[in-house]
């Protein structure tokens, strides 16, 4: 299936398909592997910046003749497994809300889920469609990987691991980069690639402060928009699918309507204070940090960034954080989605 379903400028999002056509391909490719989304970005012949994106989920419906005839004529993308039929990506999302329950997700708080028993299967297929296959065997992919968490036990070696093999499975050379410095070859190119870069990812936030693309700190924290959507529904009786959506559809940070878009409103606030107060302990307590000579940019990407308000949110928590150091600027990335996946990219080109 083929759908086109953004544009940005030189940037085309597409929906889930059977991979890129490499003939069609510069060599290069940059693949965010998001807990809430997949987002592959790769350059045409022409120059053009083409990233195709997917959402990170799946979900089992009946399996019969009749089900599976109508989604393969609906052009919806599904597998089969253990007698189950599972639909995979943005699908996944839309028949959970359809059907009021929750979707399957193979990944969890920004690493491979250890509770979900399909996790691996799922991913593998769920990557492969949105990166394709290689122009030539040995090509370069650099992954997003999350930075060491700071305030949860975890570790990134098997999660590294996995995607490395499936990867190099598909015909890749993989080369793993932490989101957060991702960002900063995206959107801090004219700071000379210079200032704190924070992916706000659905699992986790990932921070990375670097100078000259050099990263001085980098750590991530538990809490993202997954943990915004879990807290939502919880507190007003609705399916977390379903908290989603509401979050997606349309709400303004700054002035909710009604009791879910208060209770959205609370979190992301909540949220992003937990953030600053984690970005200053953590700076108070580093050897590491450099001496910046001028004022930073702190450059904000991901998911949850999309939502209309957060910008001016951060910027009210910060004011009143007092930060320590000196910040010329906060911004959100231009197209937030694909923000990670088109740094990854910039660092794959510059290796090749």
């Amino acid at each position: 299936m083929m759908e086109k379903t953004k544009e940005a400028g030189a940037t085309r999002v597409e929906g889930e398909a059977p991979g890129f056509v490499p003939m069609n391909l510069a060599l290069g490719r940059g693949v965010d592997i998001g807990t809430a989304n997949l987002v592959c970005a790769a350059r045409a012949l022409d120059g053009e910046t083409i990233v195709r994106a997917q959402r990170n989920a799946f979900m089992d419906i009946v399996s019969n003749p009749f089900t599976k005839n109508m989604l393969t004529k609906l052009d919806v993308h599904y597998v089969v497994s253990d007698g189950t039929l599972c639909v995979l990506g943005d699908p996944a999302f839309e028949f959970a809300n359809i059907f009021n329950r929750n979707m399957r997700r193979p990944m969890k708080n920004g690493f491979i889920s250890p509770d979900e028993i399909n996790a691996l299967p799922m991913i593998k297929i769920l990557v492969e469609s949105v990166v394709g296959r290689p122009r030539e065997s040995g090509e370069v992919c650099y992954f997003s990987i999350p930075a060491e968490p700071i305030d949860m036990e975890m570790n990134v070696v098997y999660h590294k691991g996995i995607f490395e093999g499936i990867l190099r499975h598909l015909g890749y050379a993989p080369r793993a980069m932490i989101e957060g410095h991702a960002v900063v070859f995206s959107e801090l190119a004219d700071e000379d690639f210079t200032g704190i870069g924070i992916s706000c990812g659905g699992g986790l936030f990932n921070v990375c402060v670097c100078y000259k693309t050099v990263p001085a700190i980098s750590f991530s924290i538990s809490r993202g928009g997954d943990w915004i959507d879990e807290n939502v529904a919880r507190v007003t009786g609705i399916p977390v699918s379903r908290a989603t959506f509401i979050k997606e559809r349309g709400v303004d940070l700054t002035s909710p309507r009604n009791r879910v878009e208060e209770a959205i409103a609370i979190y992301y606030r909540n949220l992003i204070t937990y953030t600053l107060d984690v970005l200053k302990h953590e700076f108070s307590q580093s050897r590491s940090l450099p001496t910046f000579p001028e004022p930073v940019v702190i450059a904000c990407s991901g998911g949850t960034t999309m939502i209309k308000g957060f910008t001016e949110v951060f910027r009210e928590e910060f004011d009143g954080s007092d930060f320590p150091l000196d910040v010329r600027d906060i911004r959100r990335a231009a197209d937030p989605l694909t923000s990670v996946a088109r740094g990854l990219l910039v660092a794959s080109i510059s290796e090749k």
